[in-house]
């Protein structure tokens, strides 16, 4: 009896282990789900504001995508907003994307990364264009974000600008500096040229504003004061830039740029990042997290080449003749000369 009882017991304990080694063998296949077995990936794109750069990336992105065999409409679903420069919108933005649950977020420029991350700490958030992931409270490093983000930085250090700066206006003394004083991603690139102008006998001039209507005020309140413009990657100030090439070219004073977009829309020269490379390189992180990496296993990266590009235009009509060791080397645009 007593035999029989201990032979029961131990069918039931095999039964028993056979049933959990089962289970854990089905959380396992599970838990190696990835969004590639997903029929349709939902990828939802957030946008702070239009400009060539922030398009640019956005391509890129797109193109990356699809070099990889994900394509809107066929294996992914994109859906696209734009913030157009609107702070709270870029949280309702945000908002809609974590409540139509995407399978991931792309936020192009630090805004909007910045919605998309309070919104949601569990939809991988792939960034780009954005200056300074960590500080902008997005990572706690580049090498591992610690979060449920990763993506492209576009920092870029602004000793090469005015390097550039100093070869093409040789006797520039005052920079000014036109940039969105609620923008994270603007005070850092101010701080960071504050830093570096003494090395090179500059000054610099800065002019805040809140929003595209203030670009045309702040920008006369430099005129007289200053020598050069240098445009950050300010996505109010860029957004406008059109205006500003105007407002400069008026009263003959040369606007350095920090992306080639600014160049084509009247800036005279930059030494920058192809947005569109950036995007690309973005595109291919979200590969690797539809395909089964974290976002916290991918760093986040920047651009090593650059980019030296001068509009042709500008420089005739500012009367500024480019330097031969530039000329030979740069990407000639033309645009932006009224």
């Amino acid at each position: 009896m007593v035999a029989k009882k201990k032979v029961s017991f131990l069918i039931s304990f095999l039964l028993a282990a056979s049933v959990l080694g089962g289970c854990a063998k089905s959380a396992e296949s599970t838990s190696q789900k990835t969004l590639k077995d997903n029929k349709v990936i939902k990828i939802g794109v957030t946008q702070f504001v239009e400009h060539p750069a922030l398009d640019a990336a956005r391509k890129g992105f797109i193109e990356a995508l699809k070099s990889k065999g994900y394509e809107d409409g066929k294996n992914i679903k994109i859906d696209f907003q734009n913030a157009q420069g609107d702070m709270p919108t870029t949280q309702t933005i945000a908002q809609k994307f974590v409540s139509e649950k995407e399978d991931l977020i792309l936020a192009i420029a630090t805004p909007s990364a910045q919605a998309a991350y309070n919104a949601t700490k569990d939809i991988p958030i792939l960034i780009t264009a954005v200056t300074d992931p960590v500080k902008a409270g997005l990572a706690k490093s580049l090498e591992n974000s610690g979060s449920n983000v990763t993506g492209t930085s576009d920092n870029l250090p602004i000793e090469k600008q005015f390097e550039l700066l100093k070869k093409l206006v040789p006797n520039a003394k005052r920079v000014g500096i036109l940039y969105n004083t609620s923008e994270n991603n603007s005070e850092i690139q101010v701080e960071s040229a504050k830093k570096a102008a003494p090395s090179f006998g500059l000054e610099i001039v800065t002019a805040g504003l809140t929003n595209v209507n203030e670009v045309t005020q702040s920008l006369n309140s430099l005129m007289g004061k200053i020598d050069v413009l240098y445009v950050p990657t300010d996505n109010v100030v860029v957004s406008a830039m059109p205006l500003i090439a105007n407002g400069c070219f008026s009263k003959n004073i040369p606007i350095i740029g920090s992306e080639r977009g600014q160049v084509t829309q009247g800036a005279l020269a930059t030494t920058g990042i192809d947005y569109n490379k950036l995007g690309y390189q973005t595109g291919l992180m979200a590969v690797e997290i539809i395909e089964g990496k974290k976002p916290n296993e991918i760093p986040i990266t920047m651009l090593k080449d650059m980019q030296l590009v001068i509009n042709e235009d500008a420089a005739k009509k500012l009367n500024i003749k480019i330097p031969e060791d530039l000329n030979s080397k740069a990407e000639k645009v033309t645009g932006g000369v009224n």
